[in-house]
């Protein structure tokens, strides 16, 4: 299995766990969230499947950008509504180590790729997945204490 193979195996598996974060989630708001980043890793798996295929890529273009606005203002929104057990938090901690993970492999990829254009798409990949991190990261924040969360300045 070459890299962008692997890649896109990894995407996929990623899409596929955020749909059932998706579907097992009581609550509307973070169905939405979870959905959305289902969404950004379908985008992810069709950019390895493009440089795959050596079709060429604008690296301006991709627009790979998590709608973190809508995220946490849906959060805010969700503030009073927030109901979730030890098990289910468990889970998003599980997604933020899958993100880390993936985020690992891209950076370290990304040395082994000698076009600049493509070495670029690995790390700004990446960087997306650090996004998704923080993201879930707040997610957590929010669930264990709704009513002490702010949403962190850095997004």
């Amino acid at each position: 299995m070459n890299v962008y193979e692997y890649a896109m195996k990894v995407e996929k598996e990623g899409e596929a766990y955020y749909r059932e974060m998706a579907e097992i989630s009581p609550n509307a708001g973070l169905k939405r969230i979870f959905t959305m980043l289902a969404d950004e890793e379908v985008k992810h798996y069709n950019v390895f499947k493009s440089m795959m295929k050596k079709e060429k890529l604008d690296l301006e273009n991709l627009n790979l950008l998590t709608d973190t606005d809508t995220i946490f203002a849906t959060l805010s929104k969700e503030k009073d509504n927030v109901a979730f057990d030890e098990k289910q938090i468990n889970y998003y901690k599980d997604a933020i180590s899958r993100e880390e993970n993936s985020h690992n492999f891209y950076i370290e990829k990304s040395k082994d790729i000698d076009d600049e254009n493509e070495r670029q798409i690995f790390l700004e990949i990446a960087h997306e997945e650090v996004k998704h991190k923080k993201i879930l990261e707040e997610i957590v924040h929010f669930l264990e204490e709704p009513e002490n969360w702010v949403a962190s300045a850095e997004f």
